[in-house]
Formats: C-alpha cells, sequence, structure tokens
C-alpha cells in the first residue's frame, strides 16, 4: 500500500463491487474483499495499489483476525449480497436467515469490527442496497425486508457516528446486468436483457462521487433506477 487513501470493498470479485473497486482504484488502495480468492488477485493484478482481501463475511472470528492491521481505513463499501426468490408460503426460515445473514449480520459485524479504524480516518461507509429496500414486492419478501432494515441500519449508524466524522451513504440501484440478476431472471422464469437494466459502472460512478466529495458535503442516500 501506498499513502494513498484506503478503501475496502466487499463482493469485488465481480458486478457491482468489482466496478465500484476499479473506479476507486483510481485515487486509493482497495483491499479487495471477497470469497474467490483467485478472482481477487486476478482482479489486483490490474488495479495499482490494490491487495485481495480475501474472507468468508459470515465467519465473524475470521472477519476479526482478516481486519487484525487495519488501522485507518477511509472507505467501507458493503457491496456483496445474496437474494432467494419466492413467496412467503415457500420460503422456510434457512433461507430468511441466509439471507439476513449476509445482507445484514455480515454488514453489521463487518463495520462494528472496523469502526476504530473508520473514526481514525473519519471515513465513508457506502451500502449497496436495492429498489427493494424502497419497496417491496411479491416473491421478494426475504431480500427485501433483509434492505428494508440495512437502510434502517444506516439511518442509526449515520446518526450515532456522524460527532466522529462518518459519513455513511445508502445506494438503492434498480436492476443491474450482474450474475446475481441473471439468477434472479432465471427464477422468475424471464429473459436476462443486460440492455434494459443498469450496467455495474452506472452504479460505481455516483458511489465514487460521494466518496470524492468534499467534507462539507454528505450524500445520505442515492437511488438509480435504469433508463429504459
Amino acid at each position: 500500500m501506498t499513502s494513498r487513501p484506503i478503501a475496502l470493498v466487499t463482493g469485488a470479485s465481480r458486478g457491482i463491487g468489482a466496478a465500484v473497486a476499479r473506479s476507486l482504484s483510481e485515487t486509493h488502495d482497495v483491499l479487495l474483499g471477497g470469497r474467490d480468492e483467485q478472482a481477487l488477485r486476478e482482479t489486483a493484478q490490474q488495479l495499482p495499489g490494490a491487495q485481495p482481501w480475501p474472507a468468508e463475511l459470515t465467519d465473524y472470528d475470521g472477519i476479526a483476525e482478516a481486519a487484525e492491521g487495519i488501522e485507518h481505513l477511509d472507505v467501507l463499501v458493503h457491496s456483496a449480497g445474496m437474494v432467494e426468490i419466492g413467496s412467503v408460503s415457500d420460503l422456510d426460515v434457512d433461507s430468511w436467515r441466509r439471507t439476513f445473514e449476509l445482507n445484514l449480520f455480515a454488514v453489521t459485524e463487518l463495520t462494528r469490527t472496523l469502526l476504530p479504524a473508520l473514526r481514525a480516518a473519519s471515513g465513508h461507509v457506502v451500502l449497496i442496497n436495492s429498489g427493494a429496500g424502497l419497496s417491496a414486492k411479491p416473491n421478494w419478501g426475504s431480500y427485501a425486508a433483509s434492505k428494508f432494515a440495512l437502510r434502517a441500519y444506516a439511518d442509526v449508524l449515520r446518526a450515532e457516528e456522524s460527532a466522529n466524522g462518518i459519513r455513511v451513504t445508502s445506494v438503492f440501484p434498480g436492476r443491474v446486468a450482474t450474475d446475481m440478476q441473471r439468477a434472479v431472471r432465471n427464477s422468475e422464469g424471464g429473459e436476462f436483457q443486460p440492455e434494459n437494466y443498469l450496467s455495474p459502472e452506472s452504479v460505481a460512478e455516483p458511489v465514487v462521487t460521494t466518496v470524492r466529495s468534499g467534507s462539507d458535503a454528505h450524500m445520505t442516500e442515492i437511488v438509480l433506477r435504469p433508463n429504459s
């Protein structure tokens, strides 16, 4: 790492996380968080100042160990997530637990672990939420509930940590052309049409804009929708 600001991006092996990491690497040294270590290494080789940060986000002892040595963190971007499509009559308690475990609990615990480093840097936490975090639709129960909860968590984190100079931004994109969206469309029995969705790069752009904004500005929420 150099003397540039440091950012940690989860879900950085693909999709939105990878796009955010690529954009941030122009001005930040980026820790690439994810489970696929090989993919993270390949991405790191393409980005100046980037390093793999392989971790299973729901292994909280492992997260604490991986976070050791991070004493100053300027940016934390939570991009990892999952979705299981199904009606409330079909989704069992294990499905709800899996969804909340990654979409909410992993976020809260990683943030808590890194709060001292974020406070030391007056850092910025960005949470990639979803349009489902603003409006719940049929068959999206567990996912929407986890994202509504994530929005509430962001609001509380912002209120509690503003005195420490920490900014917190929630980003609510509509459908994005990612592997997860491909799986969603398969579950819905529909065709995957990436031209009708946001690109990962279009989501990354406002993330980087808010991170680079002056300390007098605090973009609390960003809502994006496909222009089609």
